[in-house]
């Protein structure tokens, strides 16, 4: 991943949604990280997979690192080696050696990798133990051309890297290409969802939860019996959703983000396993200057479309003390994960128990805020913190001991992280909540929430069902 980056800064905006399902729309190997529909402020990027891309998975089980290249002509032929996908990361970009950018005036990300960190990985990070998920535990794509939309300033900008061995005028005439791909984007002013062409209708499929309501009250409480044993302050139980069928992703991606519009969405699919996200939470962002940002959501209330209504659920939320505890657990756990890999008295809360409000849901968000050690790198302080303790509960290795004997599976990418690392050290990462996973045998859905020693077993599970209602709706499935 070395060469010289270029950008082009575009006279017009043209609509993220309409660009990609123009440009990408049957790619099999793309990504959109999308700060949502409508957006005025964040970054969007999309782009695919270009002759040079390599695409890399991860096996906890095996203790593989896979490494392929996306088209494989004239490529050499995939490469195993056994190691951890944060040793194989930090292997990469410590080799990497970038040129004078002439995009490195701009913000965020500058090329490199995009892709997600499955929960399962908490077995090399925290030491818990190892399933097999049915997705790769880790799945990278090698980004080296791609499409910029800054909502802030309304401007596009295309960035592509040009390698050692390739000539310029390659990536000049690619600049050429998008811009008349563009141009015909400008009569396509939104992501139109259209009917799905399904081997199965989508609206009849039924939807399995791996553990019922019954089960799942008597999971909390067993979480309950725990916590009062003094074995773990919070628990983040979770359920699993599965629905038979086929969806098209980009269709179903289209319905999601209009139903629930997130600063940190995204559609990333690789093959024929597509992660479709609405996300409202941000894992961990590194900027160029090292600082490192961390924005856990615990707390939550339903919407409602009555403005007196709503407005009470938001003030309930701020003043119950069990969502507050839940909160302030998991401000604790993250200062404790940056303190690792930050510099002596850096570590800082910029924000607590602040309410935003999603189309569903209000949420209670902190923010943490570091300066990265000297010698740390950006993989490293993924590394220290994965998985984000507001999926885990405190203190995480016992939190995380104490689910996987309750669970009865594998999370699998839910729960994980997806988004960006860039080949200069910079990182945007989301949590993979209000997610859909999309393969050939369906779509599966995660769902949970913190049980504390305030939990009520019904409300708990009643929190489940709003968390997945909108995941369900996208696919045409009524929530119980």
């Amino acid at each position: 991943m070395t060469g010289t980056v270029q950008s082009k800064l575009l006279a017009d905006w043209f609509d993220p949604a309409a660009v990609f399902t123009t440009l990408y729309g049957t790619d099999r190997y793309s990504f959109w990280l999308d700060a949502g529909p409508g957006a005025r402020t964040g970054i969007s990027y999309l782009g695919a997979a270009s002759p040079r891309s390599r695409f890399v998975t991860a096996s906890v089980m095996e203790g593989t690192v896979t490494s392929t290249y996306v088209y494989p002509q004239d490529a050499p032929p995939p490469l195993s080696t056994h190691e951890t996908v944060f040793e194989f990361l930090r292997r990469d970009l410590t080799r990497e050696s970038p040129a004078a950018s002439a995009a490195s005036n701009l913000d965020g990300f500058e090329l490199g990798w995009v892709g997600w960190l499955g929960y399962e990985l908490g077995a090399n990070t925290v030491g818990t133990p190892t399933h097999q998920s049915r997705y790769p535990d880790a799945a990278l794509l090698e980004i080296d051309r791609m499409i910029r939309f800054d909502h802030g300033d309304r401007t596009v900008t295309l960035v592509a890297r040009t390698s050692a061995s390739e000539i310029e005028a390659s990536v000049a005439d690619w600049f050429d290409q998008v811009i008349a791909a563009l141009t015909a984007t400008k009569t396509v002013n939104q992501l139109t969802p259209a009917p799905t062409r399904t081997a199965s209708p989508w609206a009849s499929a039924a939807a399995h939860w791996r553990h019922n309501p019954t089960d799942y009250s008597a999971l909390i409480e067993t979480c309950l019996a725990v916590i009062g044993d003094g074995d773990a302050y919070q628990l983040c139980l979770t359920n699993e959703i599965q629905v038979p069928g086929e969806w098209h992703p980009v269709e179903t991606y289209g319905r999601l983000r209009t139903g629930s519009p997130s600063h940190h969405g995204g559609l990333l699919r690789f093959g024929d396993v597509a992660l479709l996200s609405a996300s409202p939470e941000q894992f961990l962002h590194v900027s160029r200057d090292r600082r490192i940002r961390t924005k856990p959501i615990k707390g939550t209330r339903p919407r409602s479309n009555e403005a007196a209504e709503d407005e009470r659920l938001k003030v309930e939320l701020t003043r119950s003390d069990k969502e507050r505890a839940e909160n302030l657990m998991i401000v604790d756990l993250m200062r404790n994960d940056l303190g690792r890999i930050a510099e002596l008295g850096t570590v800082a809360v910029s924000s607590l128990l602040a309410v935003e409000s999603y189309p569903h849901v209000h949420q209670l968000v902190s923010t943490i805020e570091a300066q990265l050690a000297s010698g740390v790198t950006v993989v490293d302080a993924i590394e220290a913190c994965f998985p984000a303790g507001s999926m885990t509960g405190a203190p995480k290795q016992s939190a995380m001991a104490i689910l996987d004997s309750l669970e009865r599976g594998p999370r699998g990418i839910y729960s994980g992280a997806f988004g960006y690392i860039g080949a200069d050290g910079v990182a945007d990462l989301a949590i993979v909540i209000r997610s859909i996973v999309l393969d050939c045998a369906g779509a599966t859905i995660g769902t949970g929430g913190g049980i504390t020693a305030l939990s009520i077993a019904a409300e708990e599970i009643e929190e489940t069902r709003i968390k997945a209602a909108a995941l369900l709706a996208s696919l045409g499935i009524a929530a119980p």
